[in-house]
């Protein structure tokens, strides 16, 4: 466990989703929870929660659901870390896909493309980490703004 501000919260916190647009909100909605008064910012949090949201439906647009075992449901996995100076990472696990993650460059009136724009944009840091299974993990590291700027 991670001390953050008033209240303990778990160093690493996660929810297995299905692999459409319901597990979005579904995991929204558990970061939210979980990270409610914690002592990360507000404005981390929310940040966070579109990140989340970004990386979610980029696995499910370009990666295949997890593989089956007997402690999933085939889905997607996405977990969260706090780290003691209040950033958080969050990351989530999809079964690969036939492209990797990079940013785009949609036109003006394309209705997609921008998602991990976006998160470069809210992020200090985000990558992708393979696994030899073939799992693959997009993450982003969130920190809060510097108050001096």
């Amino acid at each position: 466990m991670a001390v953050i501000g008033v209240r303990e919260v778990p160093a690493s916190s996660g929810v297995a989703v299905s692999h459409g647009p319901s597990g979005v909100g579904e995991a929204r909605h558990r970061m939210r929870e979980q990270l409610s008064g914690s002592g990360v910012s507000d404005t981390v949090v929310e940040d966070a929660e579109l990140v989340l949201s970004e990386l979610l439906s980029n696995a499910c647009r370009h990666g295949r659901p997890l593989r089956r075992s007997e402690r999933g449901d085939g889905g997607i996995r996405a977990a969260w870390r706090v780290d003691t100076a209040g950033g958080l990472t969050v990351e989530v696990t999809d079964g690969g896909g036939p492209t990797r993650p990079v940013p785009a460059r949609p036109s003006v009136t394309a209705r997609g493309g921008r998602g991990l724009n976006i998160i470069t944009a809210l992020a200090k840091d985000w990558g992708v980490r393979d696994s030899a299974s073939g799992e693959v993990t997009v993450w982003a590291r969130l920190t809060a703004p510097d108050p001096r700027v």
